[in-house]
């Protein structure tokens, strides 16, 4: 079983919308930051959006009110909603959470990355 769990990606037509869903193990304690990459063909893998565990959220310019990223604490989920989708969104998409815990330190975890693919 994956630390992080990913869902949603698929095929979808320009204009069109779908949400990624990616759940956390209880294995991973002291989530503060959670974030969705994506990386495209031949591109680097840069990131889209992130948020806190207090809900404070930043976007990508490029998805500036098209997406939306959330989380449901209590279910160590996060979401990721992409509306008006456009060709440039196709990726493969990556779920990230970084943990933060005395003596342990910082830890980083990434989801396996599923693919989100956006016909013209």
């Amino acid at each position: 079983q994956e630390q992080l769990v990913e869902s949603g990606g698929g095929l979808v037509q320009a204009g069109g919308s779908v949400r990624l869903s990616c759940a956390a193990s209880v294995s991973i304690f002291a989530i503060t930051t959670m974030a969705w990459y994506r990386q495209g063909l031949g591109k680097e893998r840069e990131l889209v959006a992130s948020i806190t565990r207090g809900a404070n959220t930043n976007y990508a310019d490029s998805v500036k009110g098209r997406f939306t990223i959330s989380r449901d604490n209590a279910k160590n989920t996060v979401y990721l909603q992409m509306n008006s989708l456009k060709p440039e969104d196709t990726a493969v998409y990556y779920c990230n959470a970084v943990s933060v815990l005395a003596v342990i330190g910082e830890r980083n975890y990434w989801g396996q990355g599923t693919q989100v693919t956006v016909s013209s």
